[in-house]
């Protein structure tokens, strides 16, 4: 009877770990994330796909780097021309995966107008994630609170999205993740956190 329970207690223990590792293999918000923590310590050109494109933009090189990962937080600076100021930084929550913008000065010191962003509202796709405006981005930026951004990464494309629902306009920049480029200089404020 006892070797009975042993063997029901290894059967339990064996299938709830096959569940937890079929869970894990199969959720979207996971999967995402390690496709995306695939590219750490790498940098990758991109370019405006939408028209009009923005005028800080213009004949810009723009550059991503996925310059931290830990478990929880990726950190991407988006480099446009000489202009450090832009860091895209991804957390893993209990609620989903937070994106936020932080904007930095080139003395390091934070823009009056940063973190703002939002989390998933859902467990979304294993290559689409979609952060609508939270609570502190509309308490930040009254305009901005009907935003909604969303990241795509594959093993070809990385793209950052922005659609302002109140106007018809959208930003898509996309990176091609086959053709690594030399990093950029470290972000501003970096290190100084």
């Amino acid at each position: 009877m006892k070797n009975l329970f042993f063997v029901i207690l290894s059967l339990f223990a064996a299938t709830s770990y096959a569940q937890e590792i079929q869970e894990k293999k199969e959720n979207p918000q996971l999967q995402f994330w390690n496709e995306l923590s695939k590219h750490c310590g790498k940098a990758f050109a991109g370019k405006i796909i939408t028209e009009p494109v923005p005028k800080d933009f213009q004949d810009q090189e723009l550059k991503m780097h996925v310059i931290a990962c830990s478990d929880n937080q990726i950190k991407i600076p988006f480099v446009v021309g000489e202009n450090r100021s832009r860091t895209w930084v991804f957390t893993r929550q209990e609620s989903g995966i937070q994106l936020k913008h932080d904007h930095r000065h080139e003395d390091g010191s934070p823009d009056k107008v940063t973190m703002y962003g939002g989390t998933s509202s859902n467990t979304g796709f294993k290559n689409l994630q979609y952060f609508p405006a939270d609570q502190e981005t509309a308490d930040l930026i009254p305009y901005a609170a009907g935003n909604v951004w969303w990241v795509t990464v594959s093993d070809s494309t990385f793209t950052y999205n922005l659609r302002r629902v109140n106007n018809d306009s959208h930003i898509t920049v996309e990176f091609d993740l086959t053709k690594e480029i030399e990093a950029p200089e470290i972000p501003w404020g970096w290190g100084e956190e």
